[in-house]
């Protein structure tokens, strides 16, 4: 796949890899026990049908032959049935075609933010049923291990897919500009040791001061499910914040869980931003963090109006997703002079009261694969399913559509650090993969994540102040948790 492809394929796919939808309605079905015989795979041409994206449809012949090379039989093809690029949309098709019980596709792309719902309301593969023990005990051990349990059921542990790639969000800035103005950023290895926010705020400010930028810092504070889940899920949780008292509660147990939205460190995070927005002489901002460096226009900006600016050569530092590497990185862009760093944190993980909060936390996304349970051909769409847990896979994939491979272990090889562009920037990744932090995928997430959006923005714009903006969340979300 070329370099020009890939770019084009992962501005218009990548942007939003990692976001939220629509809330999955109950459809039910009869409880999934017991293995399944799925036979040996026919002898005869078997096509399956694989609902993916644009990215990969484009790069069909490249990722069928590295599944061959994995293991899958000669014999089965598989048609990428491009869907659209944004996830709900993806999420609601998926909803009409498995209510219907429809045979195609025969392998589900599932985004890790939504795959639950399918999961609890049963209505994809439970792999336990058809894949060897060996093979799902080593997804669940040699994984991401926050990434496979948004492919898992909360309650049983049952692998319901498989991850096919890491969504990890970095801090990503202009090396170049940051060493004219007289910091060395191999020297204190940003890479790998994370800045706090303070000195971040500090070192944009100056860049952008010294180097007369638009644009110290930009990021994502629309009014979208990549406010809720992602950027603001960072900023609260490097503060040692989070939605439900911690990880262990991230995927319920609903109505049974603390609400903890409404606590100081979570309202910090909201100043903080308010500094980097407003400056410290606004109302609700903080003194000790320099300010103005984010244009009053991230309220309005999801990934790629954000990431414009920053690819224009507008702006210091830009947080965004491994695709943007890809277009930043590349030669006929930044080249060497993009920097990548893990997320700015607040307070470190050894301080933070709750588990998985506090250091370079990064929002968890990707996407998975799971198996329709009407397909028609099973034993092929298994065999299609074993192949894409192999590494050689892993690799193929990562090097064909620059995805981060879900495996922790396959992100410190040379073959990995090889790989063009994201290979310089393996060390960062590896920082945010050990970070990782999903957000709380329920049946209600869709809910509250809408109202969390809009509450955020309201406090981030400064229409609300941060304290009532989160005591009324906390209430809007304990209403929705208590109707559940």
């Amino acid at each position: 796949m070329s370099r020009r492809r890939f770019v084009e394929a992962a501005g218009a796919a990548g942007v939003v890899a990692g976001l939220g939808g629509c809330i999955v309605q109950d459809y039910g079905s009869e409880s999934q026990e017991g293995e399944i015989d799925v036979g040996e795979v026919p002898d005869e041409p078997i096509t399956l049908q694989w609902a993916a994206s644009e990215q990969e449809a484009g790069a069909s012949e490249e990722i069928v032959s590295a599944l061959h090379d994995a293991g899958m039989p000669e014999n089965i093809d598989i048609n990428f049935l491009s869907g659209g690029n944004v996830t709900s949309d993806r999420q609601n098709q998926y909803e009409q075609w498995l209510a219907a019980d429809r045979e195609k596709p025969d392998l589900l792309r599932m985004d890790n933010g939504w795959t639950i719902p399918f999961i609890v309301r049963e209505r994809i593969l439970n792999l336990e049923r058809v894949l060897p023990e060996e093979t799902t005990n080593r997804v669940k051990s040699d994984y991401n291990e926050m990434s496979v349990r948004t492919a898992m059921d909360p309650e049983s542990e049952d692998l319901y897919a498989i991850p096919l790639w890491m969504g990890l969000p970095t801090m990503q800035y202009r090396k170049d500009l940051v060493e004219e103005a007289g910091y060395d950023p191999d020297g204190q290895n940003w890479a790998t040791e994370s800045m706090s926010w303070k000195r971040f705020s500090e070192i944009t400010a100056d860049v952008m001061q010294q180097q007369g930028m638009d644009y110290g810092y930009t990021f994502q504070a629309d009014v979208y499910a990549g406010l809720s889940c992602c950027d603001f899920n960072e900023f609260m949780s490097s503060w040692g914040g989070a939605y439900f008292g911690g990880v262990e509660n991230l995927f319920g147990p609903i109505n049974d869980r603390p609400v903890t939205i409404n606590e100081p460190q979570v309202v910090d995070s909201i100043r903080m931003v308010r500094t980097f927005i407003h400056g410290s002489g606004a109302p609700n901002t903080m003194n000790e963090y320099a300010g103005n460096i984010a244009p009053v226009s991230v309220l309005n900006w999801t990934e790629q109006s954000s990431m414009r600016p920053f690819s224009n050569g507008e702006t210091v530092m830009h947080r965004n997703w491994p695709y943007a590497i890809s277009v930043n990185g590349a030669p006929e862009a930044f080249g060497e002079d993009l920097g990548v760093m893990p997320i700015p944190w607040a307070v470190r993980s050894d301080e933070a009261e709750y588990a998985g909060t506090g250091g370079p936390v990064a929002a968890l996304g990707g996407w998975h694969v799971a198996i329709n349970p009407n397909t028609q051909n099973m034993a092929a769409a298994v065999a299609a399913v074993e192949a894409a847990t192999k590494d050689s896979f892993n690799f193929d994939l990562f090097e064909i559509l620059g995805q981060i491979p879900p495996k922790p272990d396959l992100l410190d090889t040379q073959r990995a650090r090889d790989v063009p562009v994201m290979g310089r920037y393996m060390d960062a990744l590896q920082v945010a993969s050990q970070n990782a932090i999903a957000r709380p995928v329920t049946v209600v997430w869709p809910d509250q994540s809408r109202q969390a959006a809009q509450a955020v923005n309201s406090a981030y714009a400064g229409d609300v102040a941060p304290q009532q903006a989160m005591a009324d969340l906390e209430r809007t979300f304990e209403e929705i948790e208590e109707s559940t």
